[in-house]
């Protein structure tokens, strides 16, 4: 499968509930994310594989980094192991620039890394 055959949604699209995987680091998610997203790191997704695919139980997985290479690979990754997956197409930055709602770790205010 290549990277343009994978589904994909712009932000805007998202449903309101929909299960969010953010496999951006550690650092990156500290710093600001969405507020009831899974944080599964992409350096560890295959050793938490069991975690994501618990977690999605059916629905789909919208699958987020800071700008959509990252989750594109983890996207194509889940598509491969039968998880209904979707790349979010310009990832936290897009999220952040329609003004989507994010929260940091330390309390103040969220942003990009």
């Amino acid at each position: 499968m290549s990277f343009a055959a994978l589904p994909s949604v712009d932000v805007n699209a998202l449903p309101a509930d929909a299960f969010l995987v953010d496999v951006r680091e550690d650092d990156e998610w500290a710093a600001g994310h969405a507020e009831g997203a899974l944080h599964v790191p992409m350096s560890e997704f295959v050793g938490r594989f069991g975690e994501v695919s618990e977690a999605a139980d059916g629905r789909t997985a919208y699958v987020v980094c800071k700008a959509g290479g990252r989750s594109a690979q983890v996207t194509q990754y889940l598509v491969q192991q039968g998880v209904d997956a979707v790349n979010v197409d310009g990832g936290m930055m897009a999220w952040d620039g329609v003004g989507r709602p994010m929260v940091a770790d330390s309390g103040s205010a969220a942003v990009v890394l």
